[in-house]
């Protein structure tokens, strides 16, 4: 068995849950930690051996993950943080497998699923997932507004604990598979919110930095340029030749352009409300 605990955070996760739970055998411990799911994914973690604890946020810090981690009774040293749209390839499983565990954390790339296909070139994002939870953690940031990411962690990465900052951070090659698109209405609904906490994070100066300072480097540029919308698409479709996945690649490379035009449409109402009001505040609609 290798020595990983997984914890996947749910909430109403039926209809994924099953395929991510059906890859994750070989590991030691399974933990599903859930939401007040009103559907069966409470009953499905527990046919597949998963042991379920419950989360109730309380609208402050730590957030679901970092309480996880303050929290629950984990076996292992390392935690794999895995969603439930996500599931393990057999080749990830595999080079796991082998890890030394001598590194605080590993980022981990997902391969994108859209609309049916999955997506060989296009963006892949890239996560620290699999960690030491004695050496890193999750920050605690300025984003509890209303209408921003509620109970989970937004989308930056966690962060090496003090005393750990010179830790080795690797790379694994093998991808994680996300289903990202199998429901269109809970995406878009998703990424309407997360471009709402983003813009909000840009504007207050508030985003958390990257724990690889090549990678930090290149958001903040991003997050500084014009037209990211166009960007987005021109490096998803062009420069990672997302064409080459065919309607499909063309498709997702359309979702960047539009999620980030969402940002900067967002970005420019919180600025300008926070000109009129002559204070950074956090903006819910």
């Amino acid at each position: 068995m290798i020595p990983v605990t997984i914890i996947i955070t749910t909430l109403n996760e039926a209809k994924n849950l099953p395929r991510c739970l059906a890859a994750l055998k070989n590991f030691e411990e399974v933990i599903v930690v859930d939401s007040g799911s009103d559907d069966q994914t409470v009953e499905i973690a527990e046919q597949y051996g998963a042991r379920v604890e419950n989360f109730q946020w309380n609208g402050a810090y730590p957030k679901k993950r970092q309480w996880c981690l303050d929290n629950l009774n984990i076996k292992n040293d390392f935690v794999f943080w895995v969603d439930g749209d996500e599931e393990l390839t057999s080749d990830l499983i595999v080079e796991i497998s082998y890890l030394d565990f001598k590194a605080a954390g590993y980022f981990v790339k997902g391969c994108y699923c859209w609309q049916g296909k999955v997506l060989k070139y296009g963006l892949v994002n890239n996560k620290l997932a699999l960690i030491n939870r004695h050496k890193i953690k999750f920050p605690v940031i300025d984003d509890l507004g209303e209408g921003c990411m509620g109970e989970m962690e937004g989308h930056y990465q966690p962060v090496l604990k003090s005393g750990y900052e010179q830790d080795a951070l690797k790379q694994l090659s093998a991808p994680l598979r996300h289903f990202a698109c199998e429901d269109q209405e809970s995406w878009e609904r998703r990424h309407r919110r997360y471009a709402l906490w983003e813009a909000n994070m840009i504007a207050r100066h508030a985003y958390p930095k990257d724990p690889d300072r090549y990678r930090e480097m290149l958001k903040t540029l991003f997050r500084r340029l014009p037209f990211r919308g166009v960007i987005a698409f021109m490096h998803c479709y062009f420069y990672k030749r997302g064409f080459l996945d065919g309607a499909a690649g063309l498709s997702f490379a359309k979702s960047r352009y539009n999620y980030y035009r969402m940002v900067s449409k967002n970005l420019r109402r919180v600025l300008k409300t926070n000109k009129a009001l002559g204070q950074n505040v956090l903006i819910d609609k």
